[in-house]
């Protein structure tokens, strides 16, 4: 997934996002209201962690404003302001879950889980290509019941191949999916993990198609 972190507090976002990265999701921060609310209008994201207290634009202002355009992001609140008025409001102005600081980083990982499930309006979390079957929450693929070895960028790359199986994936969208600001990635090196990736798919006759110059498509499998 591709989180999105509104945290004032530079230390406590720095610790998510180490927190998150290990669990080998994509992940962006920004300080305050305004920043976070430009980022929504013009980025998609799977997730919103979200802060209240933002400088410049509230928490509250922001999800408001994400609502307002539509958009059915999850959204995980994080603050201090741990009072059941808080919480209420919180929820009634759109957002999928509160936690209240202090937390521990375990119980956040498990409320980000919750919320890639609920996300998925109630399908299955896992997806399964002939042979190979992908677990969407838990972040891991398994070939005939035996665990793949993929890394981080790996499985990335895999679930969105295989959340867009027979249909092309631009080049633009597989660093868009895979990639955080400021991370520089050339296509020289997508070549690279695709290919990386197509040996490791390769005893589950999965096969990637490249489409010279524009992408690449995961074939439709035979076996259901």
């Amino acid at each position: 997934m591709r989180i999105l972190i509104a945290e004032d507090d530079p230390t406590l976002a720095y610790g998510l996002q180490c927190t998150l990265r290990r669990s080998g999701h994509a992940v962006d921060w920004v300080k305050d209201g305004g920043e976070a609310d430009a980022a929504l209008g013009t980025d998609e994201f799977d997730l919103l962690i979200l802060d209240i207290t933002l400088p410049k634009l509230s928490g509250f202002e922001v999800l408001k404003r994400l609502r307002a355009r539509n958009s059915r992001l999850p959204v995980l609140l994080l603050t201090a302001l741990g009072s059941v008025t808080d919480r209420v409001r919180g929820l009634d102005a759109g957002a999928d879950d509160y936690l209240a600081k202090p937390f521990q980083l375990a119980e956040l990982e498990a409320r980000v889980r919750a919320l890639a499930r609920r996300g998925m309006s109630g399908a299955s979390t896992l997806v399964k290509h002939g042979r190979l079957c992908f677990d969407q929450v838990g972040r891991v693929a398994d070939l005939d019941g035996e665990r793949l070895l993929l890394s981080a960028r790996e499985l990335n790359m895999l679930e969105l191949f295989l959340q867009r199986a027979g249909r092309l994936v631009p080049k633009d969208q597989i660093v868009e999916h895979l990639c955080e600001w400021g991370e520089e990635v050339s296509t020289n090196a997508i070549e690279v993990y695709v290919h990386r990736l197509r040996k490791k798919l390769k005893p589950a006759g999965v096969t990637i198609s490249t489409v010279r110059g524009v992408g690449y498509c995961l074939e439709e499998s035979a076996e259901q």
